[in-house]
């Protein structure tokens, strides 16, 4: 069985990836942390192969060096990476010969959202991303959110129309990532919701796609733990370990 600890397990998304993980007869749990543990020292306690990490943004590029350099492979499931960032995980993966990802999303059904709005961007380049998760949600945009827009503004095969820039309250027209216009939404009652807006020829498109609980992105938790160990270098989102 593939061993893995789980670093954030007290929090919603780490119980939830504590039961799917001890449900599952190729995995087993050999250590839960939080936040307030040391992770290095945990890491050479319990040995596991693949360390999932719910803790917060801003420990996920920390926690994921973290990982790379005590021998196991990361699993990460906080967002706010940036590029540079990324990259440097995976030059230190591939020096390492190790697996691992940083899911922006862990759920199927988002992962998929995501590759049919990159999809119609190519023959509708009008388009704006609308997020929403809990007030608990420590970044805006979230990670699924900025991956939506960088998978967007790469497969554009015409440019977007122009609109007027005039807000009469400043950040009105929301964010903009490479082209494209995001708005986040922090509501109670939400797990996890976006919505893709393309405008075309007096048509419109909307793509959308609504968690209502946490055990949805546990699939594709599992999967990750699984098929990580079989690879030698990073990868940034659930879809290439999909394919």
């Amino acid at each position: 069985m593939i061993k893995v600890l789980v670093n954030g397990a007290q929090g919603r998304m780490g119980k939830e990836a504590v039961k799917a993980i001890s449900n599952d007869a190729a995995l087993t749990v050999v250590g839960e942390i939080d936040y307030q543990d040391d992770l290095a020292t945990a890491i050479a306690q319990y040995q596991p192969q693949v360390v999932v990490d719910f803790t917060a943004a801003s420990a996920g590029f920390a926690n994921t060096q973290t990982i790379l350099n005590a021998g196991a492979c990361p699993v990460i499931g906080t967002s706010g990476f940036v590029e540079e960032q990324v990259k440097q995980l995976q030059a230190l993966s591939k020096e390492k010969q190790l697996g691992g990802l940083i899911a922006p999303n862990f759920s199927v059904g988002a992962v998929l959202m995501m590759k049919f709005a990159a999809e119609a961007a190519k023959y509708l380049p009008d388009v704006e991303v609308i997020e929403a998760h809990s007030p608990q949600k420590e970044e805006s945009p979230s990670g699924t959110g900025l991956r939506t827009a960088e998978m967007i503004s790469a497969a554009r095969t015409a440019s977007p129309m122009t609109t007027s820039d005039k807000e009469l309250i400043e950040g009105a027209r929301g964010a903009e990532l490479e082209g494209v216009k995001l708005h986040s939404i922090r509501l109670p009652g939400v797990v996890a919701q976006q919505t893709v807006f393309f405008g075309g020829l007096s048509e419109t498109l909307k793509i959308e796609h609504n968690s209502q609980h946490r055990e949805s992105f546990m699939p594709g938790v599992v999967l990750a733990c699984k098929k990580v160990v079989e690879r030698t270098e990073l990868v940034y989102g659930l879809e290439h370990l999909m394919d």
